[in-house]
Parts: C-alpha cells; structure tokens; sequence
C-alpha cells in the first residue's frame, strides 16, 4: 500500500506541473526536478508493474511502432466548415443567420491551421484519439496522440462518456527548431508547421511524434452524456475547468464587432504560437444552432472567414545571397521597409535564380510583396511599367560569398551550391556528417557535442578534430573529465578507418557508402582517387558521369586539398584496407542470404566487391548469382522460381579463393 500511495502522489504532482508547464505556460518547478519526480515514478511503477495504469504520466512516450493505424468510426461526425473569403461573403452569412434568428450571439475564435482530431475520455480516462479523416471514419492515432503533454490522460469530475475535439499543431518555434535538426543532417525540410504536425501525429513509431514537441487547441465537445450547456461559450469554460487547453474566443452581438474582431485578429496573427489561416465564426446558442440545421456539406450556423493574402508594392533595393548548411545559396530581396499582416517586411525570399529570371526581378524594381502562407514574404510579380532605366538582369555570383570557391549548380535540379569543403557556413553541417555513424563513426560526437565545439571556436574544420586538447573539451558543458577522455579516444580511433569511411565523411554530392566502397577498393588510396579523371572514373561500375564530375570538383578544389592534407597530417588513415584483387567477377551481381558459417556476409560482400562483383539486397533476373547460407529464406525461393545460379558456401569460397577447387567451372556456370 506505501508504494501505491507513493505512486498515486507522485501522479499527481506531475500531472499539476503539466497543467501548469503545458497549459497555463507558468511552470513552477525546474525541468531538472520534473525529470527527478518523473525518475522515482519510473522505478516505483517498473517495481510495481501492476500498479501501472493508461493514465500515468510515464506513459506518454506511447507503446510499440505499429504496422498501420486502424480504423475509427467517430460517434459525431466532425463536420467542415463553409468558407467565406470577403466582408460581402461574411454579410452575407450573417443575413442568412438573421432571418432565423434576428437576436443571434456570435463566438469568434482563430482557425488553427493544424490536424483536426477527436479524443474520447470514458470515466474520465483518455481512451482513443482519431484523426479526422473525411469526417465520417478517421484513423486511430491515440498513442501519438498520448505524447502530447497538454492532452490530460484524465479528468476528473468529467462524465462517463465524453468526446472533444480540438487541433494539432506545431508551434512556430518547435518547427524552426526541428527544421534546423533537419537542415543539419541533410534531411528534407517541412515546407509549413502544419505539414509538420500532420506527418508527427501520423507516424507509426510513437516515440518520432513525442520527439516532435506538438500542441494542442481544444475548441468543441462533439459529445457527452452528463454536462448540458446552453451557449458554446460556456461549454468551452467547462472543458477548461476540466484542465484542457482551450481556444481563445470572444463573443458579439453585432457582425459589425465581428468584422473588427476578424481584421484585429489577423494584424495579430504572429502573436499565436500557431499559424492561423482564418477565423471561425459560430452562433454561440446552442439551440439557435439546432433551429439554423445544416446543409449536406456544412453546418448553416458557422463559417471560416479566411484571410486574402495581403499585397503591398515595394521596391527592391538590393539583392543578397545567404549560404545555407548543405551549401545552397539562397537569394533575398532587400525591399522598402512595408506593412503586411501586422509586422514591417524589409526581406522577401527569391528562392532561386530559376524564380528571378522567370519573373525577371531585378534591383530597383517595383514589386507586389505578399506573405505566402501568411507567414514567409515572397515577391509575386514586377511592375513592369514602373521599372527604372538602365536596370540590368540579376546573375547569380560565380564564388561563394562566404568563403570564395566556386559554386555550382546542381545537374538534376535548381540548387546553386558551394563547393568549399571548408566553408564557415556549411562547417556545423559538415562536421556533424563526418562524425556520423556511418562516416567515421565518432561515439559521442552527436549534433549537440560538435555545436558545443564549434561555439567555444575549438573547431573550424573536420582536421580540428584530432587537435582537440583534454582539459579544453573537459570545461564544455555537460562533459567532464571523463566524458572528454571517452570523446577523444573515439576520435582517436577514428583514425584507423578503412578509407571508404573517410570518402563518405567528406560528404561529396552522390558519393554514397556504396559508392566510396567502390572507390576506395578500386583505388587504393586517397592519393590516387585525387588524381583520378573522369573517363576513368566512369568505367567503374555504378560511377555515372554526374557523379565523376562531382568527385573531379571535389578534389580540384584548394579547400579540399587543404582538408586532405590537414586530415593526413593529423595521422587519419588515407589507404583502403580492402584492395582489389582482380576484376574476374566484374559485371556479376551477388545476393548473399542465410548465414555463412566462415565469416559475416559483410566480409562476403567485401569479398567480393574486391573481386569486382556488385552485391545488392534483393533477387531479379538482373541477379549473376545468390551465395544461400544456412537457413536461407525467400531470396534462394526467388532465386529458384527465376532460374538464377545458386552456390553454397563451399562453392562460393572456392569462387573467391579461400579454398582450392576448380573456380573456372563455376566461373563459368556464372557466365
């Protein structure tokens, strides 16, 4: 019983400094001692496993990554609204509205742009959440859903049966924040908050959508079969007694205070932590709602007031190019200073040279200067008749602003970028892709480690790393003695990775794992890859002729002979631990399955791609070969159905040379 009453405390504190943190923003304890709080729940419930309930704060990481989501019928359909897209529209629907109902009260609230979702308590338990869908049937997402911290896994004094809607989203911060992560391990960016939040809460893997930071808005009880209201207003005061995070609303009488509200609430729609693509208004009476009824699409008592995109002309007075992590530049428009949306614009985003020569932008245009998504200013067109004299077309620059290599521009796409393997804007980057796992595979030298040394300026370049002095790196924060001998070993020993790992490291535009194997096997050393061209590079299998020119730039470049040479001297191994030997299995592909009793199919693969073999991961008729070990499964089945040789591994040692037999016949069988 003590552990129980421990357990049932505990519960309580941490769910009152959620409340506290999540939904009222005042926190009134330290994250350090939430986290110490939330420990001792930890090691009492893992004690105590029949003591852990849905509803305990320890279970908002979510369970087990499922296969799909199932498939949830909602109680209340979640109905869509109709759009309105002007003051005429929104008279309009107020005329239709008076007819009815000539004394009518309105609820106005901000529209969220998020993922519309339905959570269903039962004896005040949180039970199931569902996205939207069509409305009718949407998809179950509870457990993504349990991770949002301002979601209460319980309520009490709540009836037996409740069910609320509300919007998902991500905050402004959270996105910029998760788009930086991004940026720096060269995955690709969400375009919006909203696509964010909607591609979190949809992911199979729970502990993804925790790691995402997202929120939620409550703004509607879809159902319950206790409390009874007569205004949304104050069925809304409720859901906040009941510690939800509620909609901001406000309430009128006049449309004329309606339109006021609306036109205020977009001038200060930068102050949401959310984006807002519009304002929802509602008769706030419930039964004037049911008297109003609703159409086969829309209910007849509300509307979404959608915001136009606000225009504005302004002049542009420069052109700039930033360079961003992965080494594309990206243009911006210096512009007159000007008032869109509620805040001053001096900055509009050009994109890329492709969007300034479509449009034909130039400096000292006129231009219509727009927010796109409400949220990013963007030039829309030149005014063309009140263009200067003498303006002269925009030319993207031939170097690098920020360090001076030559920039290129991508052969399958829009992107200009530098090629400097040294470039102070690409250096976070760089730096944390060369320390990754399957580059030089530094434990320890995550993004956060490498973002502490380059801010105390203890690293400029990839060579830096193996200069690192104990005691400096021991006074970053959160190391240590300890933690910094650990650090350094890890990059010590970095320095006897095969060769492949190095070229992978040095992050050349579409020299995969795969690639720089090949390169390193086939040339042996750093050295002679550097003085490769590209006709010889491009007689190597899986080489194509984008890729040798990417090499033959990276090499050429004075940057990245200075970062090879600094790499050198620093003792980094430059030589390929797997050196050809022959090319008898060229333009033969190998698929190994089962398990081999004389060595990992990594050696085999080695093994063979010295051999000059290529080894993939699944069964065509493209395949030379399947080497099947003990317990092969559906590949030697494939393999069989499609009439691909089959050796075992005694052949296939013979093949290679590791056992001595009469290779030529099997040579042949290939062939």
């Amino acid at each position: 019983m003590e552990a129980q009453a421990q357990i049932h405390q505990l519960r309580e504190q941490l769910n009152e400094h959620n409340y506290n943190y999540y939904v009222l923003d005042t926190p009134t304890i330290s994250d350090f001692e939430y986290d110490r709080l939330l420990r001792q729940l930890e090691k009492l419930e893992q004690a105590n496993p029949e003591l852990v309930t849905p509803d305990s704060p320890t279970q908002r990481v979510g369970g087990q990554a499922l296969a799909s989501f199932q498939q949830v019928a909602h109680r209340v359909p979640l109905q869509s609204l109709q759009d309105v897209f002007s003051p005429e529209e929104l008279l309009d629907f107020d005329r239709r509205v008076r007819e009815k109902i000539p004394q009518v009260e309105y609820l106005l609230e901000p529209k969220v742009d998020g993922l519309s979702v339905a959570l269903e308590y039962e004896h005040g338990i949180f039970v199931r959440g569902a996205t939207r869908g069509d409305g009718e049937v949407g998809e179950d997402v509870t457990d993504n859903l349990r991770t949002i911290k301002s979601i209460p896994l319980s309520l009490e004094h709540a009836p037996d049966a409740l069910i609320v809607r509300g919007e998902v989203y991500m905050p402004r911060t959270t996105f910029d924040r998760l788009n930086e992560e991004r940026d720096l391990n060269g995955e690709s960016l969400f375009a919006n908050p909203r696509n964010a939040a909607a591609g979190s809460i949809r992911q199979l893997d729970p502990k993804v959508a925790a790691a995402r930071g997202l929120d939620i808005v409550i703004f509607n009880i879809q159902y319950s079969d206790g409390a009874q209201f007569t205004r949304d207003s104050d069925s809304l005061d409720y859901l906040r007694s009941l510690r939800f995070k509620v909609i901001q609303h406000q309430t009128a009488q006049r449309i004329e205070d309606i339109q006021t509200a609306i036109v205020r609430m977009g001038e200060c729609r930068e102050n949401y932590p959310f984006d807002i693509d519009g304002a929802v208004i509602k008769v706030n009476n419930l039964s004037d709602r049911t008297e109003l009824g609703e159409t086969s699409k829309f209910p007849r008592w509300a509307a979404a007031y959608k915001y136009p995109p606000e225009q504005k002309e302004s002049v542009i007075q420069d052109i700039t190019v930033q360079v961003g992590r992965t080494g594309v530049l990206t243009p911006k428009a210096v512009v007159a200073p000007v008032q869109l949306a509620g805040t001053t614009v001096v900055n509009a985003t050009l994109h890329n040279q492709d969007f300034i020569s479509e449009k034909d932008i130039r400096i000292g245009d006129t231009v219509i200067v727009q927010k796109a998504g409400e949220i990013i200013p963007e030039i829309v067109s030149v005014v063309l008749k009140k263009r200067p004299e003498n303006t002269r077309s925009y030319q993207f620059p031939k170097t690098c602003p920020v360090c001076g290599a030559p920039v290129v521009r991508d052969k399958d796409g829009a992107h200009i970028r530098c090629t400097g393997a040294e470039c102070p804007a690409q250096r976070l980057r760089n730096l944390i892709h060369f320390a990754s796992r399957d580059a030089m595979d530094i434990e320890g030298l995550g993004p956060a480690a490498v973002k502490a040394l380059v801010d105390a300026g203890m690293v400029s370049t990839a060579a830096d790393l193996y200069h690192l002095a104990r005691d400096e790196v021991a006074k970053l924060e959160r190391m240590g003695k300890k933690s910094a001998d650990n650090l350094l070993s890890a990059i010590e020993r970095s320095k006897e990775n095969d060769l492949s790992r190095l070229l992978y490291a040095f992050g050349i535009r579409q020299v995969g794992q795969k690639a720089a194997k090949l390169l390193a096997a086939r040339f042996g050393s750093l050295e002679a890859l550097a003085q490769a061209g590209e006709e010889e590079l491009t007689a190597i299998d899986d080489i194509g002729a984008i890729t040798a020119q990417n090499l033959t730039d990276w090499f050429d470049s004075p940057q990245s002979r200075h970062l090879m040479e600094a790499l050198k001297e620093a003792g980094v191994n430059t030589v390929s631990h797997v050196q050809l030997a022959g090319d008898k299995l060229a333009g033969l592909t190998f698929v190994l399955t089962g398990e081999l009793s004389s060595q990992s199919r990594k050696e085999a693969s080695d093994k063979l791609e010295a051999l000059g073999a290529k080894v993939v991961g699944s069964v065509s008729k493209k395949t030379g070969c399947v080497v099947a070990g003990e317990a092969a499964g559906s590949k030697l089945r494939r393999a069989q159905e499609l009439g691909v040789p089959i050796l075992n591994e005694e052949q296939f040692r013979i093949l290679i040379g590791e056992l001595a037999g009469d290779d030529a016949s099997i040579l042949d069988l290939l062939k």
